[in-house]
């Protein structure tokens, strides 16, 4: 059930078609994951039985905390959230923070464990796999991909974050936008390596590994990071990936498609360093009017909010 193909479902619109409607927009395109940002009951429940795979992220960084200071609180999660739809909404993950600042890094762990605890409790703990998702900055030296290691003022965080997830047999999710990488740095990372166009390669001479794109070195940079935490058998879930199609530097129809597609298309190839599936979710389904920040974050949508395709996009079959 469920494949790697995912879309990230953010809410941050006023004009935004119903659940259920959504979820009927994923199974006629091919969707065959998706992440939600917090336990959306109206999400879950019209997911039930749609064979779709789920990310079900536990919200905002009030809500980490309160699961890390307090294993009951954890117990109730998992029972209200995951028992409640359980097996028939497929959830794969649950995510324990979302880009948590370093200063709210310290609950992610204890979190972790309690409701890790709580799906072990209720029998569910070799289904559904905990986590966290984080962003590409907790990683420094990530040029060549073989020098990626977590940053030293991260290292008292991701350095445990990543033994649990060895020991639980999960994955680590990231965040991963070569958009940014572009934007904050054209000069050295050129339009076509950050879309998945043909025209640049990249070799790291120290691994001996060629790049033809900067979303795959960035994940290399991100295992070569867990090998040096001690973790070398942790997968990457790329829990987000996305290009904007309109509203600042680089945003336009055919940027934005041509790295979504090449995202897309690049599941079932891996990376050099791990070739084969590299399960990966794109951001996000739609264009989301009230999202906050630069006018660029209310544009990463695949889909209008009328469910018209900002561009087209095609989804194998899985």
């Amino acid at each position: 059930m469920g494949g790697a193909h995912g879309v990230c479902y953010g809410v941050v619109g006023n004009n935004l078609p119903s659940r259920s409607e959504v979820v009927q927009l994923y199974k006629s395109k091919g969707i065959s994951a998706m992440r939600i940002y917090y336990p959306d009951q109206e999400a879950l429940a019209a997911l039930r039985g749609s064979g779709i795979a789920v990310i079900v992220d536990v919200g905002d960084k009030g809500a980490v905390a309160n699961l890390a200071n307090n294993p009951s609180a954890a117990a109730d999660w998992v029972r209200n959230n995951v028992q409640a739809y359980w097996p028939s909404v497929f959830i794969r993950y649950i995510a324990v923070g979302n880009e948590l600042g370093p200063g709210d890094m310290g609950t992610i762990l204890p979190a972790m464990q309690n409701v890790y605890n709580a799906l072990v409790s209720a029998g569910l703990s070799n289904s559904i796999k905990v986590s966290t998702a984080v962003k590409m900055d907790v990683i420094t030296n990530s040029f060549p991909p073989s020098h990626g290691v977590f940053r030293p003022d991260l290292q008292q965080f991701m350095v445990p974050i990543a033994q649990f997830l060895a020991n639980t047999m999960s994955p680590l999710l990231v965040n991963v936008y070569p958009y940014f990488a572009h934007r904050d740095n054209p000069r050295d990372i050129p339009l076509n390596y950050a879309t998945f166009q043909p025209g640049t390669t990249v070799r790291d001479n120290d691994s001996g590994l060629t790049y033809t794109n900067l979303f795959s070195a960035m994940v290399d940079a991100v295992y070569a990071a867990l090998e040096k935490a001690g973790a070398p058998g942790v997968r990457v879930v790329v829990s987000e990936s996305g290009w904007p199609s309109a509203g600042g530097f680089a945003a336009n129809v055919e940027n934005a498609r041509n790295h979504n597609q090449g995202v897309i298309d690049n599941v079932k190839n891996g990376t050099p360093k791990r070739p084969g599936q590299l399960e990966t979710y794109v951001f996000a389904m739609f264009n989301e009017n009230q999202k906050p920040g630069d006018e660029t974050e209310r544009h990463f949508g695949l889909f209008n909010p009328d469910k018209t395709p900002v561009y087209p996009i095609t989804f194998p079959p899985n």
